[in-house]
């Protein structure tokens, strides 16, 4: 790596142990009496496998600010989701607090909807992310650099709901219920990946518009950058 990257790494971990000590503030605060203590832990066994990946993935592969940031943002959201379970977050109780009204009153809807927030900020917050991946690790460029982003986003959504399946199917009872998260909708996975697809699509559309108005690719040149 040259100076020029090492330099740039080293503005990055920076940067990340910033990110790293606010989410560890929070991860505490929200570990701290989670309503359902068992759903907590098995939402959390795959933060844990991630946060370790990013860790070990670092030295080597860092990520930019921005990919950084992103994660940061859905880890934040689905912590929340773990504290209260994803079914159970207040929200309409914050919201009511605010303004006096509740928030499924102003969008008509007829459920607790935090989880579909979180499916859909899956997407729109992580597929940059995975794109600066592709960028670093294939010549992929043009249609297939925002494409296969897409398509990774979309497919580890589907295998995310597949393990929901299995989980829910092995331990059963109120755990598997409330670690599934469905409140009796049958179509609830359906939704769930057609919100990641959404936010994915939102994503790669807007990285597109921006490279494009600015005339470079931003997440290519980090790649190339941070390159050895």
């Amino acid at each position: 790596m040259g100076a020029e990257a090492k330099g740039t790494q080293g503005e990055v971990g920076r940067y990340l142990l910033v990110l790293t000590g606010l989410f560890a503030l929070l991860w505490i605060a929200l570990a701290i009496a989670p309503w359902h203590r068992s759903d907590w832990v098995l939402e959390n066994v795959l933060v844990g496998a991630f946060v370790v990946a990013l860790a070990l993935g670092y030295r080597h592969f860092p990520l930019s600010p921005a990919s950084y940031t992103l994660i940061f943002l859905f880890l934040c959201l689905h912590e929340v989701g773990a504290h209260y379970t994803y079914s159970e977050v207040p929200y309409d109780r914050w919201f009511e607090s605010f303004t006096g009204t509740t928030l499924n009153s102003v969008l008509g809807w007829e459920r607790n909807n935090f989880d579909r927030v979180v499916h859909f900020g899956y997407g729109l917050l992580l597929a940059y992310p995975v794109r600066e991946v592709f960028l670093r690790l294939t010549a992929f460029r043009g249609f297939w650099s925002y494409f296969l982003p897409l398509d990774l986003t979309m497919s580890t959504s589907m295998m995310y709901e597949l393990i929901e399946w299995g989980a829910a199917a092995a331990f059963g009872g109120d755990l598997g219920e409330a670690y599934l998260g469905t409140q009796g909708d049958v179509w609830d996975a359906h939704k769930d990946m057609a919100l990641a697809t959404l936010g994915a699509v939102m994503a790669m559309i807007t990285a597109f518009s921006v490279n494009r108005a600015t005339g470079h690719d931003a997440a290519h040149d980090w790649a190339q950058r941070t390159r050895r």
